[in-house]
């Protein structure tokens, strides 16, 4: 049994571990209240049984959960400079047992699991039931359908550690990953705003379309563009062309 209102106040008893004045913990606060009803919207629109409907809000409830520990220890979100936040999420959920607090039954334990070891990962890892993959494949919709939102109305430098990076320019490898292969190596990123491209990004790894067209409809691709300039005159072009490239993709794939 899946008690969705046992697991919420479960979630406001966790945070309460950490300050609500720092931005970073309010911003994740509120993400993953956010994602777990997109969640249960996308599995609804897949017409899931009530069963996994209600196991992709608890997913979303717990997928970023390791977030806490990472912005109390490192002041980031960057992966790649702390630690993993999802095998961090895992290691507070299973092996400190705190998942007991959120679900009596261990029954969805290993569907769980995989999905927060997955939601961050550049892939799927294979071998996966089709369950688990199911679940997997909805909560990284879910967790990026929110981010842009996130992206568009949330404090700048709690996202990318300044508020200003007009002198920024967009690397080579990073620009030439994005227009070639669809894709960013990650651990090429030299500045923020590399970051802020791979965010554009995102939008090649949706499994459904809800997530592409709530971003779409939202118009969050304009609403991110349009909050950053850059002074570099070739950044600037790159930028402008990152983002048409990736409105189109969404426009092509949901046939607009």
């Amino acid at each position: 049994m899946i008690d969705l209102s046992e697991a919420r106040k479960a979630f406001k008893e966790y945070v309460k571990n950490y300050d609500p004045e720092d931005k970073q913990v309010s911003l994740k606060i509120k993400h993953i209240e956010r994602t777990a009803i997109i969640a249960r919207k996308i599995a609804e629109a897949l017409e899931l049984e009530r069963e996994d409907i209600e196991l992709a809000e608890l997913i979303g409830l717990l997928h970023d959960i390791g977030r806490f520990e990472q912005i109390r220890r490192f002041h980031t979100f960057s992966d790649r400079d702390s630690i993993n936040h999802g095998e961090a999420g895992v290691e507070v959920l299973f092996k400190q047992g705190k998942i007991r607090e959120f679900i009596e039954d261990d029954k969805y334990d290993n569907i769980i699991r995989l999905a927060i070891l997955n939601h961050n990962r550049a892939g799927i890892e294979e071998g996966l039931q089709p369950r688990e993959l199911l679940h997997a494949r909805l909560i990284k919709d879910a967790d990026k359908t929110d981010i842009f939102y996130t992206l568009t109305i949330e404090d700048i430098k709690a996202i990318y550690g300044t508020y200003d990076f007009s002198d920024d320019k967009i690397s080579d490898e990073i620009y030439r990953e994005f227009m070639e292969e669809k894709r960013i190596d990650y651990k090429n990123r030299k500045g923020p705003a590399d970051v802020l491209l791979s965010h554009f990004k995102f939008v090649y790894n949706f499994y459904f379309d809800y997530g592409l067209k709530y971003i779409y409809d939202n118009k969050y691709l304009d609403k991110l563009y349009n909050r950053f300039t850059f002074k570099d005159e070739e950044t600037t072009r790159r930028y402008k062309e990152i983002y048409e490239t990736a409105k189109k993709y969404i426009e092509n794939k949901l046939k607009l």
